[in-house]
């Protein structure tokens, strides 16, 4: 069971930028099980460059749910499974410390890394680049990343498919090939933060 995340943010630092999309799909082998997806009030205005990126604006989200309604909805969705994302530290590290402001665990959650996946399984030069629109399109995935959350996480769900598909065809069919494979990164601790945020 995977629950493929995505997030926008006001900015690119975790402890600095606020969560202004969540949204994620649930998926068991090629079954989507579910989908959770929410604009969320970063209680910052939101950046020019960022709305021109993403087209979330804060009137868009001047009636969203704050962070602390949202997480807790969203660590139910997720709960149970391993969490997936594409360069999953960024994604992650924001929702840890997501959690460390709204006082609240950080559910224990093994990680998948689509861009590990991607420098892992494709031969050099297979792609121009290992962005998630990249590999969409590679996969002919049926939704295009947008920067947009849903349609971001729908995509790296696709992407993740492929990519179990190629570890079958090479006869990697453990659990345990895929989480060598795609492990994020050595993740970094924040000041103050005694679990690591990536």
């Amino acid at each position: 069971m995977f629950t493929v995340v995505d997030l926008e943010t006001t900015g690119l630092d975790p402890l600095e930028a606020r969560i202004t999309e969540i949204a994620a799909v649930r998926v068991r082998g090629s079954d989507r099980l579910g989908e959770f997806a929410t604009l969320v009030a970063p209680g910052v205005p939101i950046p020019e460059f960022i709305t021109d990126l993403t087209g979330i604006s804060d009137d868009l989200v001047a009636d969203a749910p704050p962070l602390h309604l949202v997480l807790p909805a969203f660590t139910r969705f997720a709960e149970d499974a391993i969490l997936v994302a594409h360069n999953a530290p960024f994604d992650v590290g924001f929702l840890r410390a997501a959690s460390l402001a709204c006082d609240r665990p950080w559910p224990d959650l093994q990680v998948v890394d689509t861009l590990a996946l991607a420098r892992a399984l494709l031969p050099p030069g297979t792609v121009p680049n290992m962005r998630l629109g990249t590999l969409a399109r590679y996969f002919e995935a049926p939704t295009d990343p947008t920067h947009r959350a849903l349609a971001d996480a729908r995509a790296t769900a696709h992407v993740l498919r492929a990519f179990i598909g190629r570890m079958h065809e090479s006869g990697r069919h453990e659990l345990a090939d895929l989480l060598a494979l795609g492990r994020p990164p050595a993740p970094r601790v924040c000041p103050g933060q005694t679990t690591p945020i990536g």
